[in-house]
């Protein structure tokens, strides 16, 4: 097996990690980066680089020529959009016209880089593991809702003999979130002091140097068709709350909101964002409802197989908001 590996959304916040986790373990790496990406992740990087649309299937096909892995990451991570089709157009087309590439290429190993939002949630707010079938098309944003959908797509090539082993990460943070992404904001609001209030609900953090170690680790260890939920720390909102105000030196907001409050103002950023600044609002109406259902995951299988390591949270959070500040993002 070739010791090249092709990593595809190589340049976002965790592509650009994966890339630096398979140069450290030796490997010859070709990044796959989108027209007109930003590629300051990748810079000072030994990489080729190939600039390709992954609805392209030709392009595609020979970006992964003579490639011994590819790992799939390029998608739209967004909440809001001020056009949704996009976010189709990129998680779908892309991971099927991707696939399809690697299969034309004779690709003998994929990973493909799904999220914990394709998993479902149980109705006791205990932890969900593998099993879980998603659940959630009540609360599904675009973003939720195709990543569920493109995975779907991977499980039926993987049922076709495509070697495809499925990843799901939590919300990671770390450095080089340069988006930011949804995750990041989370952080960036306290730093900002937009978030003046406690939410209800949680979710399931990792660092994201713990992932791309998971999933440069799937390549070999992973087995075919199965997905592994890539999480490590289920922490309710207003814990997080507090450690990253701490850490920042921050005081620590004292007024806890109520659920309907929270989804009205989710609902009226939303609103203005649709209708009148045409921006990225500060959260959307399902979002919100979304992060109140207690998103708490198992990562017992993926720290079992894969060899996962835990990094503590409060690491992962100072190296997040030292990045934020560090880069003037602020």
């Amino acid at each position: 097996m070739t010791n090249l590996a092709a990593v595809s959304g190589a340049t976002g916040f965790i592509g650009s990690t994966v890339v630096r986790e398979l140069l450290a373990a030796g490997r010859a790496v070709r990044a796959l980066c989108e027209p007109g990406a930003d590629t300051r992740n990748l810079d000072g990087l030994a990489v080729e680089r190939v600039t390709v649309d992954v609805c392209d299937l030709r392009g595609m096909t020979a970006a992964l020529g003579g490639a011994g892995a590819y790992y799939h990451l390029a998608a739209i991570y967004k909440v809001w959009l001020p056009d949704p089709s996009v976010i189709y157009r990129v998680n779908l087309e892309g991971t099927t016209t991707s696939l399809l590439a690697a299969e034309r290429a004779r690709v003998p190993r994929i990973v493909y880089t799904s999220s914990i939002a394709a998993v479902g949630l149980r109705d006791d707010g205990a932890p969900s593991d593998e099993s879980v079938a998603f659940n959630l098309h009540d609360v599904a944003n675009e973003y939720i809702l195709t990543k569920h959908l493109s995975e779907r797509i991977a499980v039926r090539f993987a049922e076709a003999g495509l070697p495809i082993v499925i990843v799901n990460p939590a919300f990671p943070f770390g450095a080089r979130d340069t988006a930011p992404t949804p995750t990041g904001q989370i952080i960036l609001s306290l730093l900002r002091g937009h978030l003046p209030a406690i939410a209800p609900g949680g979710f399931c953090a990792v660092d994201v140097a713990d992932v791309a170690k998971a999933q440069v680790a799937a390549e070999t260890r992973g087995r075919v068709g199965e997905r592994y939920i890539l999480g490590n720390h289920n922490v309710s909102f207003g814990e997080f709350v507090k450690l990253v105000c701490e850490t920042a030196g921050l005081p620590v907001p004292r007024l806890h909101m109520p659920a309907f409050v929270s989804k009205g103002l989710a609902l009226g950023f939303e609103l203005w964002s649709d209708h009148v600044s045409h921006k990225e609002p500060r959260a959307t109406l399902k979002s919100a409802e979304y992060m109140m259902r207690r998103c708490f995951f198992d990562g017992q299988k993926a720290r079992r197989e894969l060899g996962m390591p835990v990094t503590p949270l409060a690491e992962s959070v100072a190296r997040s908001v030292r990045y934020y500040r560090e880069h003037g993002m602020v």
